[in-house]
């Protein structure tokens, strides 16, 4: 008796999960959010100068220059650094982008590398 009131059961909830002929509304692609460049922490290079950087940190690793942009990258055996810097008007270049990462690419918080690189030996 239990087994015939089991498949009973069972082929009513199937009938309800049944197709009724209409089709659910396309899914909406997710929205794409913007995350928020967050500047806490990095007052000491966004906005300086190459000079700045030099001080804070020591020689660059690496010193790359492309038309009027350059990046300096700054490592450690914690992190790499990656300091963009542009020219606006007929200034020096400074900082407007920085990028941070642990030396085998996996994400680390700009400040925290910022901090760790200070402590390297040639910064000051």
């Amino acid at each position: 008796m239990r087994s015939g009131l089991g498949i009973v059961a069972t082929t009513a909830l199937l009938a309800g999960c049944a197709s009724t002929g209409t089709t659910p509304p396309p899914a909406t692609p997710a929205a794409v959010v913007a995350v928020p460049y967050n500047a806490v922490g990095l007052e000491r290079v966004i906005g300086h100068d190459a000079a700045a950087l030099v001080k804070l940190f020591g020689q660059p690793d690496a010193d790359v220059r492309e038309g009027t942009a350059r990046k300096l990258q700054f490592q450690s055996r914690i992190c790499v650094l990656d300091a963009y810097l542009y020219p606006r008007g007929g200034e020096e270049p400074r900082v407007t982008y920085i990028d941070a990462r642990e030396p085998d690419g996996s994400s680390i918080d700009r400040a925290s590398c910022v901090a760790a690189l200070t402590r390297r030996d040639g910064a000051r």
